[in-house]
């Protein structure tokens, strides 16, 4: 009886553990087949995104790393200035933010905790770092680690948190020059795709015009990634339309994100363009607004976020896009290029 009960126990230890398996298993497998999108109020499915500016700022510091930090404003008198414009924007019918704002620019998740919970609009934050202009917004620390130690600390704020803040970043945020990549951009680049493989997280690059964008694309094919992990970032800059639908046809997100009147004409060819070739769903528009300016008086002056609903919509409407399009634009789009997922070859 002893031998017979010594016996239950390991059978049962055995089915407990094959459970755990399988259910952990099943666990894993509805996570992969429901990505999520990471606010700074925590996770939400991509139908709770809602409509969405993917491309703007709430504060922005330009002096420099080496002299920015939270000493640098004050948390009440931003969220003064900046309140209204969120408001302004959820009385538009948006319900999320992409707050581009990096590390060593102005990234304060703090803040944005507060804003997010007094205006209820969502908010997204970053991880990365920023290597253009001179690589002037760079910590000491980026040109003597290498990739792998970079994107060691992207992961970690990834899988614990922003400095302690309970704040998780939702997409890696990188720039690099309008030109040919140098070493220094190389190595962010291939940081980010590390990145993107321990965590899912999209890589959003400030790029400009095709050449970097390619050669960004390049890196991230040589390290495994879809190119659908991959938002290019002030592709208006590009004049050639051929080089945005060859991106797009790869699978990655064009983004014309710096919407101004002046540019209201190309950005609507550009929309029916896009339609015309079957990939509407590849593109994102915003303003790549605001912001709060420490060190100018007030803030200095804050460029709000309504454009694109009193200007570019009401156009795109008038030269044949329907509001499934619409919709298509503002709202799936974002959803699905935010989505934490691994997208491997």
């Amino acid at each position: 009886m002893k031998n017979l009960h010594w016996k239950s126990e390991k059978y049962y230890s055995a089915i407990k553990i094959l459970a755990l398996f399988f259910g952990t298993f099943f666990t894993l497998s509805c996570s992969f087949e429901q990505p999520q999108i990471i606010t700074v109020s925590g996770p939400i499915s991509d139908g709770e995104m809602g409509k969405t500016l993917h491309h703007e700022h709430l504060l922005v510091d330009f002096i420099g790393a080496d002299s920015t930090g939270y000493h640098r404003w004050n948390k009440d008198s931003v969220v003064a200035k900046v309140l209204p414009y969120l408001l302004e924007i959820k009385q538009l019918g948006y319900k999320t933010l992409v707050e581009c704002t990096p590390a060593y620019l102005g990234r304060d998740p703090e803040l944005l905790k507060i804003l997010t919970e007094k205006s209820g609009i969502q908010l997204i934050t970053n991880t990365g770092y920023y290597s253009a202009v001179d690589a002037k917004f760079l910590p000491p620390h980026a040109f003597t680690e290498s990739a792998e130690e970079l994107a060691q600390r992207w992961i970690e704020e990834s899988q614990n948190g922003i400095e302690g803040t309970g704040v998780f970043p939702g997409f890696i945020k990188i720039a690099v020059e309008r030109k040919s990549l140098e070493a220094i951009h190389e190595k962010i680049v291939k940081a980010a795709c590390i990145t993107h493989k321990a965590t899912g997280l999209t890589i959003m690059s400030h790029t400009g015009p095709a050449i970097p964008a390619i050669e960004q694309l390049e890196i991230l094919e040589k390290n495994g990634i879809h190119s659908s992990a991959f938002i290019w970032t002030h592709a208006q800059n590009e004049p050639d339309n051929k080089k945005h639908i060859d991106a797009a046809r790869k699978g990655a997100w064009i983004a014309f994100d710096n919407f101004s009147e002046k540019q209201l004409n190309r950005y609507v060819k550009f929309a029916l363009e896009m339609k015309k070739e079957g990939l509407l769903q590849k593109v994102l528009f915003s303003h790549d607004a605001g912001w709060y300016r420490p060190g100018e008086p007030n803030g200095g002056e804050f460029q709000g976020f309504t454009g694109i609903d009193e200007l570019l919509i009401p156009a795109l409407g008038k030269n044949g896009l329907s509001q499934q399009d619409i919709h298509q634009l503002f709202v799936l789009n974002p959803a699905e290029a935010f989505k934490v997922k691994q997208r491997i070859l």
